[in-house]
């Protein structure tokens, strides 16, 4: 095997995938990237047998193999060359030669025989996705799904896509957030469940502006643009009835600039107690007062602030670790809280900054006030 690649070019791409290796496995293959030449095609392949990215690059060559190269090696090498033509050879006896404008270097290699092969998508259903949709979507919800391995369900991001709209769902059963979009349809309707660290890598490598094609049965699903496909094993189980849990009638109405609010939540929350981070809000005509208090440390904070408010006057305690990382996943110039009672959830949703066809609905549950 012999092959000719640009540096630059080799550890873009390499970058690019190698997200998805464990830093401890307790399979060795999969510290590995499969290598597959074909002529002037070179495939990388990263693997955590859940999570499996392959991405294509060109490259000048008339050979065709598959082997394993040491990842982190490779990484860690490809890092210190400035842009350059590097030429790999297999120098046979499990070594792979690198040659560059600097010197050579040599490292052992794996056969390819023993490494997983990524799973086929049989009888699987298929629907095209804006990247900038998915991207925004992920962002919206991954961050309140929740961490209970007894709760597999509730640690991934809900896909509820039908042929009216695309709802994607996360809940740690204290918050939960519906981000939905009715420009986005399916032929069939379809509901599955993706895990947290295909999301993650989606978010973090998938550009922006393309399109991204999506296959999914009833095990996996895998995303592909140009030169870049990811498949994941899906969490199996159902999820949760979550618009049972959602109040439908919410009378009381606070609106209030999100920025303004985020800063004062941040503030007053330094002075919570650190278990619970109960902050305390009440709400009287058009004000919010804002309290927080560590009886333990004698640590106490009070901010006022102006708002706009329809219904009665209510206190109502909340985590400000939660309400805080939910405006802050918002970019709405304001927002609304909908209350119901001091012991029902609150509903956050953003005032504007909103495209055509795109709702945000985030839910917060409450936490018990002393007297």
């Amino acid at each position: 095997m012999k092959f000719i690649v640009a540096s630059s070019q080799l550890q873009k791409h390499i970058q690019t995938i190698s997200g998805v290796i464990n830093s401890s496995n307790t399979i060795p293959i999969l510290d590995n990237f499969l290598f597959e030449l074909d002529q002037n095609q070179l495939k990388i392949t990263g693997s955590d047998l859940e999570t499996t990215i392959s991405t294509t690059l060109e490259v000048e060559s008339q050979d065709t193999e598959t082997i394993c190269v040491p990842s982190k090696i490779l990484l860690d090498t490809l890092k210190t060359f400035p842009d350059q033509p590097l030429t790999f050879i297999d120098k046979g006896n499990y070594l792979l030669e690198i040659i560059s404008e600097q010197g050579n270097y040599e490292l052992a290699y794996l056969s390819a025989e023993d490494y997983p092969e990524a799973p086929s998508l049989q009888e699987a259903e298929s629907t095209i996705i804006l990247s900038d949709i998915l991207i925004e979507a992920i962002g919206k919800t991954l961050f309140a799904t929740g961490n209970d391995e007894h709760r597999p369900v509730m640690t991934g991001v809900f896909f509820q896509w039908s042929e009216e709209d695309c709802k994607f769902v996360a809940t740690d059963a204290h918050r939960l957030v519906k981000y939905a979009r009715n420009d986005i349809q399916t032929a069939n309707g379809s509901n599955f469940i993706m895990p947290k660290k295909p999301l993650s890598l989606i978010k973090n490598i998938f550009p922006m502006g393309e399109e991204v094609f999506v296959k999914f049965n009833e095990t996996n699903t895998s995303f592909s643009i140009e030169n870049l496909t990811l498949i994941c094993r899906l969490i199996d189980g159902r999820y949760p009835a979550y618009d049972a849990v959602i109040p439908k009638e919410n009378p009381n109405v606070m609106t209030i600039n999100r920025q303004m609010f985020l800063n004062s939540l941040r503030r007053v929350a330094i002075f919570a107690n650190k278990s619970t981070h109960l902050v305390r809000l009440k709400l009287t005509g058009n004000q919010l007062t804002i309290s927080a208090e560590d009886i333990d440390f004698s640590n106490k904070a009070v901010e006022n602030l102006m708002c706009d408010y329809m219904g009665e006057d209510m206190q109502i305690g909340f985590n400000a670790k939660f309400l805080s990382e939910m405006l802050s996943n918002l970019q709405s110039e304001d927002i609304t809280l909908s209350m119901s009672e001091p012991n029902r959830a609150g509903i956050i949703r953003p005032v504007d900054g909103l495209e055509d066809g795109e709702e945000i609905l985030m839910l917060v549950m409450p936490l018990m006030l002393s007297a």
